[in-house]
């Protein structure tokens, strides 16, 4: 179970640490952190947890890193479900908490989105869902193809958590305008939950375009690197 344990933690953090500075730093008056502020969250949490759980669980935090380390060659079948399930649920207790801490603040409203994931109406820039389903596979085959890299056991040893954490700060600060960024499931599900409505209307996209972009960027390095 510590493996699994270990996901739960993560993904908790990733969720609070990532989606809690969008919802109560990015546009807090005079300090706000912005979206630089908030892309860089994102990759501390990974880069921090990879240091405190990467010996534990392998660190994925994320159902779509699980599917793809996978195809990858990299990751037992026997394990997807349950890492999924211990990622999802992670997600989901650190929306909770997030929740009670932004709703003590009077004005508080979850129809503001609440860091949830979108397309349409419901993208910060206003892309379409086919702009989104694009960005999101692509995010997401990239951020595989690096994870594959830094931990191939020819990669130098101890940078691995840099390397992946730095690599999802980038791609948040590419593709916030365009989805607010998810390339994880778990992330998506966990504030989707509590906004309802058209967040659970759209998490299908955060959940396959992921999943699928993972498997292609997986697939792509074992491609590349594989000695012949």
């Amino acid at each position: 179970m510590k493996p699994f344990a270990a996901e739960f933690m993560g993904t908790f953090w990733l969720v609070l640490g990532g989606c809690g500075s969008a919802v109560l730093a990015a546009a807090f008056p005079n300090v706000g952190i912005g979206l630089l502020g908030v892309a860089l969250a994102f990759g501390l949490t990974v880069l921090t947890m990879a240091y405190a759980i990467g010996h534990i669980s392998g660190c994925h935090l994320n159902p779509a890193v699980t599917i793809g380390l996978w195809a990858g060659g990299r990751f037992p079948a026997s394990g997807v479900l349950p890492y999924m399930v211990a990622q999802v649920l992670g997600g989901i207790a650190a929306a909770a908490v997030l929740y009670v801490i932004a709703s003590g603040q009077a004005g508080f409203d979850l129809a503001a989105g609440f860091a949830s994931n979108g397309y349409g109406e419901h993208s910060p820039g206003g892309y379409s869902m086919l702009a989104a389903l694009v960005c999101e596979v692509v995010m997401t085959g990239f951020f595989l193809f690096v994870i594959m890299g830094a931990t191939d056991s020819r990669a130098p040893a101890g940078f691995a958590p840099i390397a992946i954490g730095l690599c999802l700060t980038l791609i948040h600060l590419i593709s916030i305008p365009v989805t607010n960024t998810s390339v994880n499931p778990a992330r998506s599900t966990g504030v989707a939950f509590f906004v309802g409505d058209w967040a659970l209307g759209q998490l299908w996209l955060f959940w396959v375009a992921p999943i699928v972009g993972a498997i292609l960027g997986a697939l792509a390095y074992r491609a590349i690197a594989t000695k012949a």
